[in-house]
Formats: structure tokens, sequence, C-alpha cells
């Protein structure tokens, strides 16, 4: 079920990308501002994953002292923000139902696994650290349960493949602004 689940997802990531750039209507301001959004994305995805030693460390530092999720909800204010450079404010809803779609089973799941993994200090962290949207202040493990603090490391980052993340972010930029050219066609 999790891998067909997981091949839907992406087929259907696939399938609504298309759509996105076919009904498009980006023009300058949009493009600036959701570019900007974008890019605050690509920094919180960045930092996330130059902090972030998959499987190894309980990542507790960093962006994750703020949100248990920050990659995902990096992927989140990307996809916002290619919204907002669509220039099409009314696709943010298909992208936030997509998005609670294929995000809320996935983070249910991992919470299992990571207090299979780390246990209480999992469990210490979890209490005290919000899903998705951040808290305003960073979590301060207890003495006895905290990891030593991770600095971001590029890495790390490379490791964790999220140059692609990057790459991809510059790629829909570049296709919308060819759009909004007129070099690509305007739905109608």
């Amino acid at each position: 079920m999790r891998l067909r689940r997981r091949g839907v997802r992406l087929w259907g990531a696939w399938i609504l990308a298309i759509a996105y750039f076919w009904m498009a209507r980006p023009d300058t301001a949009s493009l600036w501002a959701g570019g900007a959004v974008i890019l605050a994305g690509l920094i919180v995805r960045g930092w996330a994953a130059g902090v972030l030693e998959k499987d190894r460390e309980l990542a507790v530092s960093g962006p994750y002292a703020f949100t248990r999720n920050p990659l995902y909800l990096g992927s989140f204010v990307i996809g916002a923000g290619a919204v907002v450079a669509g220039g099409r404010i009314w696709i943010g809803v298909v992208f936030l139902a997509f998005f609670v779609w294929a995000y809320r089973e996935t983070m249910a799941r991992e919470v299992g696994r990571l207090v299979d993994r780390f246990g209480d200090g999992y469990r210490c962290y979890r209490d005290a650290v919000p899903a998705f949207l951040p808290r305003l202040t960073p979590y301060r493990p207890p003495p006895d349960t905290a990891p030593a603090p991770t600095r971001f490391s590029l890495a790390r980052y490379t490791r964790n493949r999220e140059w692609e993340a990057a790459l991809g972010g510059v790629a829909a930029m570049g296709l919308l602004a060819l759009k909004a050219a007129g070099h690509l066609g305007q739905a109608g």
C-alpha cells in the first residue's frame, strides 16, 4: 500500500504540475513575489537538510527546534510561492488539498517510526514542538536527553540531495518567466 500511495502521490504531483503550468498566468509582479516566497521555502528546506543526519541522530536543532517537519514546511512554502508566481491564486485551493492528502499520513507514520527509533527523547521533543507550524522560541531538550546540536553542513545538504529542490525551483521559475514573456503561450 505504501509504495502504491507513494507512486500515486508522485504521478499526481506531475499531473498537477503540468496542469498548473498550462493554467498559470504569470506576470512580472507575480514572478517577483512568488520567487521571493519560493526562495524562503528553499532556505527552510536547505537549512533542514544541512542539519539532518537521517536515521542516525534525532534532529532537534536548527529549524527542527521550531517545527518537527521543516522539510515539509519548506515544501509547503515553495508550493505557496509557486501559486503566487503562477498568478492564479485559486490554484492554491488545489495545492492545499493535494498537500494535505499527500503529507498528512506520511507525517503521522513518521511519528511512530521515530518513537520506535529514538524512544523517550523523541516523545519529549514531539510533546514540545509542533508538527508543522513553527513555535516562536527554539526547543531546548532536557539536559539528560539532549543530543549534541548539529550545525549546518554543506556536505550534509548535498548528501541529503537537497540541491534537487533548488534545481526544481529554478526550473519552475524559468518556465514561468518564459511563459510570462510569451514564449510558451498562455492558457485561455
